[in-house]
């Protein structure tokens, strides 16, 4: 459970650095077009969202085109992988094993110390 929650801590920590990059991103870029005076078309939105004319949403980061469709085809191409994690296995019988043997040397200080 604890793990569970570090990690949920972790991702969220990560994403509000990510979002925070992204804004200052965006204020940097609009305070370079104060300082200039006007709009200058080669530098880019760190992050935009537009509406085509079919009524899709485009999203843009750092330039590169985002669309549902290329996130639902990767979606799917994860699911087909059903990638195995070999170090996560190592991981988890490494904390069982570590687990295991702290119990018993547990045990076995405690009946240790009945016996006297």
């Amino acid at each position: 459970m604890n793990m569970k929650l570090f990690m949920l801590k972790g991702v969220l920590l990560a994403s509000l650095v990510f979002i925070s990059v992204l804004a200052g991103m965006q204020l940097a870029n609009n305070g370079m077009d104060k300082m200039r005076g006007y709009e200058d078309p080669d530098f880019k939105s760190a992050f935009t969202i537009q509406e085509n004319s079919d009524g899709n949403v485009e999203t843009a980061i750092l330039g590169n085109d985002l669309s549902s469709h290329d996130l639902e085809q990767k979606r799917k191409t994860l699911e087909e992988m059903k990638a195995f994690n070999f170090f996560s296995n190592i991981g988890k019988k490494l904390a069982n094993g570590l687990t295991e043997m702290a119990e018993k040397s547990l045990e076995l200080i405690t009946n240790k110390d009945k016996q006297e």
